[in-house]
């Protein structure tokens, strides 16, 4: 098991970020709550030795996107409208709010790389590896994600 003190560190530093890539993937903020639980437990009960501080962040990224993936096989998962959340949800500017909500309309592979890539600061070969899918494959979601950014703002659509 994890040292408590370490364990305590660790959670406080990544717990925001293993929700909003939750979110990001799973739209539901009951079931990323869910996520970000299970995968800080998963860290409690790990018995693998970290490398350093970055190893640490891709294993917890890594497990997210796992225990997100799982959440689309379960039979009792639900959808609830994106719109449920707006009241909780709160941003510096309108400006962020409104391409927030461009970006969770982007299909689920643009939308992950996106995120990862803009708000995580992680390299095209970084997501690759922690998606386990080819770097090309990376760029080329991005590519296809902000051109449907860049139409639904330029075009409204």
């Amino acid at each position: 098991m994890f040292p408590k003190e370490k364990f305590a560190e660790i959670s406080e530093k990544y717990m925001d970020t293993i929700f909003r890539i939750a979110f990001h993937y799973v739209k539901n903020q009951s079931e990323a709550d869910d996520i970000t639980q299970e995968v800080l437990l998963k860290l409690y009960n790990t018995q693998k030795c970290f490398e350093n501080e970055e190893h640490i962040r891709n294993w917890l990224i890594r497990v997210t996107i796992n225990c997100c993936k799982k959440v689309f096989l379960s039979p009792w998962r639900t959808h609830e409208p994106l719109e449920t959340y707006k009241d909780r949800l709160s941003f510096s500017t309108p400006e962020h709010g409104d391409l927030f909500y461009m970006i969770m309309d982007l299909p689920r592979k643009y939308r992950v790389a996106i995120y990862l890539y803009y708000y995580e600061e992680y390299s095209t070969e970084e997501i690759a590896q922690l998606l386990h899918i080819p770097k090309a494959t990376v760029a080329t979601h991005l590519y296809r994600g902000r051109e449907l950014l860049r139409k639904k703002i330029n075009g409204g659509e």
